[in-house]
């Protein structure tokens, strides 16, 4: 792409890079206990953080609509500069609880805006049928900023718990100055209305009047809270097996370039296997592995784990496809932070009652409860969908 507008796709790589370089994650269960809390301490706090997204998820996509993605995309990379920074000095439950808030506040700004705006760059080009391709490949590079992050995690891990997080705070602030250098896409402004009303209006053409946007949403959140569940099961899994921490980084690494190459080619997947066929082996293997792992809480559980992510990867980009196909430029951002909504909504319910589970029964039967729960709901969402051919109709071009 020659104009200027192509220059946010590299930027938007920074951003992803900045959100998804997680030093952190590969430890922070460890981290977390060494500081006094429980698994449903754990899972509380993502619960929290989870709320603290859904405040301003729908919100924030729709000022992203009104008051331009780049706007909100400054802001989110500002925020969770201050989070990590918050984090990287507090030893006690109420100051990660406020940690997490900040974060939730700039995951909510960011989420949603950032696709956004990469599908109206690439429309502003006349390339918006390479949304797809480019989306597997913008989820893949944060995979593999998460991978790579994953083993020095790890390392800076066995000097201390609390390095990773003084680093976290660098690379989250990477952000900023790559939000900042973006240029805002032309956008169709037309049904653009700012006011609540039109967020509600939104809300109910996405969830109630729009019945293939509609499944579209609710089956991608069910998907979505399945795959954010298990990356809180990995570690404790992970300890289950007794696994030494300096691996922990490494499996994490690993897991997580698995995602990562498989999302660059996630197209070619449905394209082999048709949708309905790619949609329902979805399901099929991201609730199954919950299953099968229950049952074998041993070093083989690493394998089904390495499926798991690997149908991750086919997954987060054909998803949000699907969402991206039934909405207009003037309302994408906040059909995108619907489904966040949601997915957040379902974590903050079931994320707590599954720690305390682990806690007060064993890690393998909540792993199992939780893959039942998540086949049930993503079939009854997803039978509509499987009972009918469904006819894309592109709206895009408005």
């Amino acid at each position: 792409m020659g104009s200027s507008y192509s220059q946010n796709i590299f930027r938007l790589y920074i951003i992803k890079c900045a959100k998804w370089f997680m030093l952190v994650m590969p430890i922070v269960v460890p981290f977390y206990q060494s500081n006094g809390l429980s698994m449903h301490d754990v899972f509380f706090l993502r619960a929290i953080y989870s709320v603290a997204i859904v405040l301003l998820e729908i919100p924030s996509g729709y000022f992203a609509d009104v008051w331009g993605r780049k706007t909100t995309l400054v802001a989110g990379t500002v925020m969770g500069a201050i989070g990590f920074g918050i984090y990287s000095f507090s030893y006690r439950f109420g100051e990660f609880l406020i940690a997490e808030m900040v974060l939730g506040v700039g995951q909510s700004l960011i989420s949603g805006s950032d696709s956004a705006l990469l599908y109206d760059s690439l429309k502003a080009e006349k390339r918006e049928s390479e949304y797809l391709k480019l989306e597997g490949r913008v989820t893949s590079i944060g995979n593999f900023a998460e991978a790579i992050a994953g083993v020095l995690g790890g390392l800076l891990a066995t000097l201390s718990l609390r390095y990773p997080y003084y680093a976290q705070t660098l690379v989250a602030f990477m952000g900023v100055p790559a939000a900042i250098s973006l240029r805002e896409p032309p956008r169709d402004d037309r049904h653009v209305k700012p006011g609540w009303k039109d967020i509600f209006q939104v809300v109910n053409h996405s969830l109630i009047e729009n019945k293939q946007l509609r499944t579209a949403i609710l089956y991608s959140s069910v998907i979505g809270t399945a795959t954010l569940t298990m990356a809180w099961f990995v570690q404790p899994f992970f300890k289950e097996i007794a696994l030494p921490l300096s691996m922990f980084g490494v499996l994490w690494t690993v897991l997580n370039l698995l995602a990562g190459l498989v999302s660059m080619i996630a197209y070619k997947f449905e394209n082999a296997l048709g949708r309905r066929n790619t949609v329902f082996l979805i399901l099929i293997f991201i609730t199954g592995s919950y299953i099968a792992i229950s049952q074998n809480m041993t070093a083989w559980g690493i394998a089904i784990l390495v499926v798991f992510y690997f149908v991750r990867g086919i997954a987060t980009p054909i998803l949000k496809n699907y969402i991206i196909q039934y909405t207009t430029s003037a309302n994408r951002a906040t059909v995108l932070s619907v489904r966040s909504f949601i997915i957040r909504i379902i974590f903050a319910g079931v994320g707590p009652f599954l720690g305390w589970y682990t806690d007060q029964f064993s890690l393998g039967s909540a792993l199992a409860i939780a893959g039942m729960v998540f086949f049930t709901a993503g079939f009854v969402v997803l039978l509509p969908f499987l009972q009918n051919r469904i006819r894309i109709k592109r709206t895009n071009n408005r």
